[in-house]
């Protein structure tokens, strides 16, 4: 590794097991994220494929509680891609916004005499959510059986007030996550994920010895040391005593020495999702909840 490179907070590459029963079982053990698109437009036959796969997701009560946006021009896309932060967004030919929406719901109730309480209650507003994101899922396995990448973007929640103006979100849509999908100009890589020993409890939850939960992690991010500049020093000690206290900083400055190098958790919470800076926005998070039309947390 040169001086000074940051290895990505992606992970490590992992290969295939390559002994899967069937072909869909092989997809769901390949799927990567796609963040190299070619120039070349998804066929609106194929794409309305895909979007029947995500209306066939499972969801409470069959009431579908979510909305899709489908993004391709390519204003909107290039605009999303500077909110973003990230140029691939831009080259996705499209991209689809996955908002929960009671809007639609909320009519349908008015004009059927119906009573409706679903903007109130944090009890609909937890399976909305699951729901939207299985609807999304559904939506990524169908593109990778078609041959298309996808990725999630999960950072549109930096920018909600954009979205709501650029789409026209009426009160009770409130965005979730966006989709980027559209043919890979390379292969996509397979991450190392924990394993089943790690994640996985029968019956009920089990602690793992101290010892085995670091070597899982390690298996997870082989090799993965980030030099210790002074800049990451200094950085990761002001996020620790943000978020915790001087001793716990000087205890992580101390670690670091002593291993000569920032380890994978240093690197994803101090100095990637900063855990200083995490936790900052909750209460404006829920002002904008609020904005949207929704009471989710009153």
């Amino acid at each position: 590794m040169p001086d000074h490179e940051m290895p990505t907070h992606h992970g490590t590459d992992a290969e295939s097991p390559g002994n899967e029963p069937n072909e869909t079982i092989r997809l769901l053990y390949e799927r990567g994220s796609c963040r190299v698109f070619r120039d070349q437009k998804v066929p609106p036959d194929i794409l309305e494929t895909l979007l029947g796969a995500g209306l066939h997701a499972a969801t409470g009560g069959n009431l579908q509680p979510y909305s899709i946006i489908r993004i391709e021009d390519e204003e909107h896309r290039r605009e999303l891609a500077e909110l973003g932060e990230q140029a691939f967004i831009g080259d996705a030919p499209v991209s689809l916004l996955f908002c929960i929406d009671y809007h639609r719901l909320e009519r349908w109730a008015r004009l059927s005499d119906a009573p409706f309480t679903a903007t109130r209650a944090f009890r609909h507003f937890w399976i909305a959510f699951q729901d939207t994101i299985i609807c999304a899922e559904n939506i990524c396995t169908a593109a990778d059986a078609l041959g298309l990448g996808s990725v999630y973007i999960g950072t549109v929640l930096e920018f909600f007030p954009r979205l709501r103006e650029m789409f026209r979100l009426p009160d009770g849509v409130f965005p979730v996550v966006l989709l980027c999908l559209g043919y890979p100009g390379t292969g996509i890589p397979v991450k190392r994920k924990l394993g089943i020993e790690a994640v996985v409890h029968r019956e009920e939850y089990r602690e793992m010895a101290d010892q085995d939960l670091v070597q899982a992690f390690d298996r997870k991010y082989p090799g993965v040391k980030v030099e210790p500049t002074p800049e990451r020093r200094e950085l990761i000690a002001t996020v620790c005593r943000k978020a915790h206290d001087e001793a716990y900083a000087q205890r992580c400055l101390a670690r670091i020495e002593a291993d000569g190098f920032i380890n994978p958790a240093q690197r994803y919470f101090g100095l990637h999702y900063r855990a200083d800076e995490m936790p900052e926005r909750n209460d404006e998070f829920v002002r904008l909840t609020e904005e949207f039309g929704f009471q989710w947390f009153r």
